[in-house]
């Protein structure tokens, strides 16, 4: 039996339960729309109608703080530098000392990242 029929069976397994859901939902789901759940939802602030008619040279257009970019970046590199522990777990035994070592440095980076931003003042919401 080959290797990679496990993977793929777990892939369609995962691709029709995603499906699945989705069709489910808009069947099950309400159908009650108003205009509150028709507008668009930034990042919790409200859009005026000055802002998206103004375009870029007009004064009065508001823009998005960049904290929300900020937090959402820190976010997906953290989050990715996490991923990078799974594989090292389920092969930890057969990398010997070397893999120990090497995750140790890996995990005392990302705490000094992780320290730097929280003394930084970046993972804190205001």
């Amino acid at each position: 039996m080959n290797t990679q029929v496990p993977t793929l069976v777990l892939g369609a397994i995962a691709a029709a339960f995603a499906l699945g859901s989705v069709l489910l939902a808009a069947v099950v789901g309400p159908k009650r729309y108003n205009r509150a759940k028709l507008e668009a939802y930034e990042c919790g602030i409200e859009p005026t109608p000055h802002a998206i008619a103004g375009g870029p040279g007009n004064a009065a257009a508001q823009r998005f703080p960049v904290k929300y970019y900020l937090t959402a970046m820190l976010f997906i590199i953290f989050d990715i530098e996490i991923v990078f522990l799974y594989p090292w777990a389920i092969h930890f035994d057969a990398l010997g000392v070397f893999g120990l070592v090497a995750m140790a440095l890996f995990i005392f980076n990302v705490s000094v990242a992780y320290a730097y931003e929280w003394r930084r003042g970046g993972l804190s919401w205001d």
